[in-house]
C-alpha cells in the first residue's frame, strides 16, 4: 500500500510542485517550456502532462524506496537530492537522446538547471505528500 501512496505521491507532486515551478519560470521568462502541455504524446497520444505525470508516480515509488526510513533533514535532503539528480540523469542520457536532442539537451545550462531544479521540488513535493498521507 505504500508505494501505491508514493506513485500517488509523486503522480500528484510532478502536477503540483514540479510544473508549478515549470509555470513561474515560464512566467519569468526563465524557460522556454510551456507548462501543463495538453499536446498529445505518443504511443498512447495522451497529454504529455499526463505522461510526464505517470513517470512522476513511478518515479514516486523509486524515491520512496530510498527515503521511507531515512528520519529528520535526512529524510528531506535526500527526497530533493535523489528527486533532482535521478529523473534529471535518465532524461539527459535517455530521454533526451532517444528524443534526437543529444545528451542533456546539447549541454545547455539552462536545459541542465532547469531539470535539477523542477525535479528536487518534485522529490520535496513527494516527500511532503507522503508525510501527509501518513507514509512517511
Amino acid at each position: 500500500m505504500e508505494y501505491v501512496k508514493a506513485f500517488i505521491a509523486g503522480f500528484v507532486s510532478t502536477l503540483v510542485f514540479h510544473q508549478g515551478l515549470l509555470t513561474l519560470l515560464y512566467l519569468a521568462g526563465s524557460s522556454p517550456r510551456v507548462p501543463y502541455d495538453m499536446k498529445p504524446t505518443g504511443p498512447l497520444h495522451v497529454p504529455a502532462v499526463i505522461s510526464l505525470a505517470f513517470w512522476g508516480g513511478v518515479w514516486g515509488g523509486v524515491l520512496w524506496l530510498l527515503i521511507a526510513h531515512a528520519e529528520g533533514a535526512s529524510y528531506w535532503v535526500t527526497a530533493i537530492l535523489v528527486g533532482a539528480i535521478g529523473p534529471s540523469l535518465v532524461a539527459w542520457f535517455v530521454v533526451m537522446p532517444m528524443k534526437g536532442m543529444g545528451y542533456a539537451g546539447g549541454w545547455d545550462r539552462k536545459i541542465i538547471v532547469g531539470a535539477l531544479l523542477l525535479n528536487a521540488a518534485w522529490g520535496f513535493g513527494v516527500a511532503l505528500l507522503m508525510r501527509v498521507m501518513d507514509a512517511g
